[in-house]
Formats: C-alpha cells, sequence, structure tokens
C-alpha cells in the first residue's frame, strides 16, 4: 500500500515538473474561470429558487419578485430597467 502510495506521488511530481506551454496554461486557466462563473451563476439560481424570491441587484418585474419585497427601476440610455433593492 505504501510503495503504491509513493508511486502515484512520483508520478503526480514528474506531471507537475513537466513544461506546459502558454496556450495549453491559458486554456487550462480560460476552463476554470469559466467554471467557476458557472458555477457561481448556478448556485446563486439555486439559492434564489430555495426561497422563491431574488436577492439584491438581480433582474425583477414585481415587488413579489424581490427577497426584500422593493423592485424599482431607473433610467439608462433611455431604457427602463428594474432590479431588486
Amino acid at each position: 500500500m505504501k510503495e503504491n502510495m509513493n508511486n502515484k506521488f512520483d508520478e503526480l511530481t514528474k506531471s507537475l515538473a513537466q513544461s506546459v506551454t502558454r496556450r495549453a496554461a491559458l486554456k487550462k486557466f480560460g476552463v476554470g474561470i469559466a467554471g467557476m462563473a458557472l458555477a457561481c451563476f448556478g448556485l446563486a439560481i439555486k439559492t434564489g429558487a430555495q426561497t422563491g424570491c431574488l436577492p439584491n441587484g438581480w433582474a425583477c418585474k414585481s415587488n413579489n419578485d424581490c427577497c426584500s419585497g422593493k423592485c424599482s427601476g431607473h433610467g439608462k440610455f433611455g431604457l427602463h430597467f428594474k432590479d431588486c433593492q
């Protein structure tokens, strides 16, 4: 068992020591960032779905949509936006 663990550790250190191209590193970094963004977005939606209301800053249509009970709008560039306050 101990030899097996040592072998796995040796394989890990060898793989970390290998050089990686800049393109491959940036691709992995981009995939990681995209994964974190999707995870955060999914968790925020899941939280809103569990409580049945939207947190502050999220787009809303009526006061009933917001956890705070306040959906207010503001004009920007001639458009009308509403979000939970």
